[in-house]
């Protein structure tokens, strides 16, 4: 399965197979109708102590991304996301942040193609 990711302000497109919001937060200013998810997964979110953490401060990203795969460790909310997507072709991860190289998004994308 291909696992990409983008901003939920970009344009929504039909190749995006399998669209899933993995914010905790609803993004600020997007319409549901505009964002046009299949789903939206709180809990495969960075919980909401580690998301304050780091802040996005991207000295603090290696530590985020050590402690954000230790929380998926711990969840079985990886696993059901991919048996919910198989078939799809495509599963894209949409998140809010604004640097598309320091996020969480690009971290549970690395996370699952791992598994």
């Amino acid at each position: 399965m291909n696992i990409t990711i983008k901003r939920a302000y970009d344009e929504p497109d039909a190749r995006d197979g399998y669209r899933i919001l993995v914010d905790r937060l609803w993004p600020r200013g997007v319409k549901k109708e505009s964002l046009a998810v299949d789903e939206w997964d709180k809990n495969i979110a960075p919980s909401t102590d580690l998301r304050k953490w780091f802040s996005h401060d991207p000295t603090k990203f290696d530590e985020f991304r050590a402690r954000y795969q230790a929380e998926l460790d711990q969840s079985n909310a990886p696993k059901r996301l991919l048996e919910k997507a198989r078939g799809n072709g495509t599963l894209t991860l949409v998140y809010a942040a604004k640097d598309p190289q320091i996020n969480h998004a690009r971290v549970l994308q690395e996370y699952l193609q791992k598994l």
